[in-house]
């Protein structure tokens, strides 16, 4: 085992730590002009680390081509609309509305099953038979 095979696969890991935000941002836009480039080399690099040999080089360089191909597909921006996109605007508010919700959620009590009869009044809230 080469110790170059782990520097460059540190360097792909690197890579890789800095490319996730921009896959988590929304508004992140990154244009296809260098997103489509960097996972180009990060491909041809993974195949050329692959037959040196340099396995965990070979993994880190496929899996950076893979995150800018992600990139790519998720984060470029649409041709001729410089706002969001309607689809983009619902996703927003589904996941606005999920936030506001979860909250209200996890505070309900839960309703636990505690006499004999199966229903433990007192934390329903039901009246006693």
């Amino acid at each position: 085992m080469m110790w170059q095979d782990f520097v460059f696969m540190i360097g792909s890991s690197l890579s890789i730590g800095f490319l996730a935000p921009t896959l988590r941002d929304a508004n992140a836009r990154v244009p296809l002009g260098t997103s489509v480039p960097s996972m180009t080399i990060g491909i041809v690099y993974g195949i050329t680390f692959a037959t040196l040999g340099m396995p965990f080089s070979a993994l880190g360089a496929f899996v950076t081509g893979t995150m800018w191909s992600l990139v790519a597909i998720v984060r470029s921006p649409l041709p001729d609309t410089p706002k969001t996109t309607r689809r983009e605007r619902l996703r927003a508010l589904g996941r606005d509305v999920v936030g506001s919700v979860e909250p209200i959620v996890a505070a309900l009590p839960v309703l636990r099953a505690t006499s004999s009869e199966g229903h433990n009044h007192e934390e329903t809230g039901q009246p006693a038979d």
